[in-house]
This record gives C-alpha cells, sequence and structure tokens, in this order.
C-alpha cells in the first residue's frame, strides 16, 4: 500500500490594510472674503460654525491649514468641490490634498 504524505501548509492569515489617508489643506488667499470661505467649509466639510471661522482664520494667519483628514478618494473629491464651487462664485479660493505621515 502507498504511503500518504500530508503537508501542513500552515494558515493563511488575511491581513486587510487600511487605506492610506491624505490631508485636506485650505490655502489662504487675499480675495476670498471670509464669510464665503466658511459658508464652504460648512458646507462640503461638515464642520460647525466655531470650527469652520477657527479653520479659515488659521489659514488666514498661517497661510495653510489642515481642513479634515479622509481616504485620498474623497480627500480628491471634496477639495474638488470646494474650489468648483468658489469658481463659480468667481474665487481663488483653494484646497490641496496630501498624504498624511
Amino acid at each position: 500500500m502507498p504511503e500518504t504524505v500530508t503537508i501542513d501548509r500552515g494558515q493563511t492569515e488575511l491581513r486587510v490594510e487600511r487605506p492610506p489617508l491624505h490631508k485636506v489643506i485650505l490655502l489662504n488667499d487675499d480675495f476670498t472674503p471670509r464669510g464665503f470661505v466658511v459658508r464652504i467649509l460648512k458646507a462640503e466639510f461638515r464642520l460647525g460654525e466655531d470650527r469652520a471661522r477657527q479653520v479659515m482664520s488659521t489659514a488666514h494667519q498661517r497661510g495653510a491649514c489642515v481642513v479634515a483628514v479622509f481616504t485620498k478618494d474623497v480627500a480628491e473629491t471634496k477639495a474638488t468641490n470646494a474650489v468648483d464651487a468658489a469658481r463659480k462664485e468667481g474665487f481663488p479660493l483653494m484646497f490641496t490634498t496630501e498624504p498624511e505621515e
């Protein structure tokens, strides 16, 4: 009778990595009214009034401010939507995204 050999291949562990996160950054400009910036932050990023004013003020004082952190696709979509809304109103408001360290 032939001998049966069993090979133990171990258990395969499935690891699901979290998607890399990206920061959405508001860049200051000297042309977009502060009230409009607050409206965009509230509408697109769902920030409360106080937080939106704080983000707007920080960007104004320091030149830029992180608005929020999302997955790459969400961050890019929100930044694009915010910039498009500003362009429709004739403002040069700018948001960028970059990987979070």
